[in-house]
């Protein structure tokens, strides 16, 4: 049975990634993106059948757009089986005391609102299938806070709080959820913003994502609600 895949933020390096993982076996993928050069440079790099992709314009930090989201994927294809929530983004420099309102929004309405709305708009359809998986992407930065990116942290600590909350609510139902924590992500972007560290034992993307795909299975129906460490050798 096909099943069907909600990939919020799904045009970025991890996006592209399992993708590419999960076209290739039995699965219709719904990816959504914000800026429409995020669109061309993902339609170039990947050749997918239309029948099998659903590519839309949606604004991930507005809960009336998420939720329009997972109605039209329902109409078009059904039962929708998992969700997969990318939306992110970094800001560092700042600690508490010096962090403005402005960054905080930001890191917030990036990494957790956009979750959230995810999460609250697809658990209906999730349960309504009676089999589910739900993916969210913490970050290593929850659990060990480092000095000088508060807001990054604080939101991604909301992030696990939320998959967790949701596991617990999920019980019983054939969904679940869990969060990936990566640390640093072997891409062009972090290579350039971080020229002279040292990247060997940095996890890639396609790394990360065959761990995102095993979640996406039945054989994973005895995880949830687990925080999943995917540091490389770092």
């Amino acid at each position: 049975m096909e099943k069907t895949v909600v990939l919020t933020g799904g045009t970025g390096g991890l996006g592209s990634a399992l993708i590419r993982r999960l076209i290739a076996g039995d699965y219709r993928l719904a990816v959504t993106y914000l800026l429409p050069e995020e669109a061309r440079v993902f339609e170039n790099e990947l050749d997918i059948d239309e029948d099998r992709l659903m590519l839309t314009r949606v604004d991930a930090t507005n809960a009336e757009a998420v939720a329009s989201l997972f109605e039209d994927v329902s109409e078009r294809w059904g039962n929708i089986h998992g969700l997969v929530s990318l939306v992110g983004g970094w800001a560092g420099g700042r600690d508490v005391e010096e962090t403005d309102d402005v960054r905080f929004e930001r890191m917030l309405d990036l990494n957790l609102r956009s979750a959230f709305y995810a999460v609250r708009a697809g658990v209906p359809y999730l349960k309504e299938s009676g089999w589910g998986r739900i993916i969210l992407i913490g970050s290593r930065a929850a659990i060990d806070y480092p000095t000088s990116q508060a807001a990054f942290n604080i939101a991604k600590a909301g992030v696990v709080a939320l998959g967790k909350s949701a596991a617990n609510e999920l019980e019983g139902t054939g969904v679940t959820a869990n969060v990936l924590m990566p640390s640093v992500i072997d891409t062009p972007a972090t290579r350039a913003s971080l020229p002279y560290a040292d990247y060997v034992n940095w996890p890639t993307p396609d790394e990360i994502a065959a761990v995102a795909e095993f979640l996406l299975t039945e054989e994973s129906s005895v995880m949830n609600g687990a925080l999943v460490p995917v540091y490389g050798q770092t």
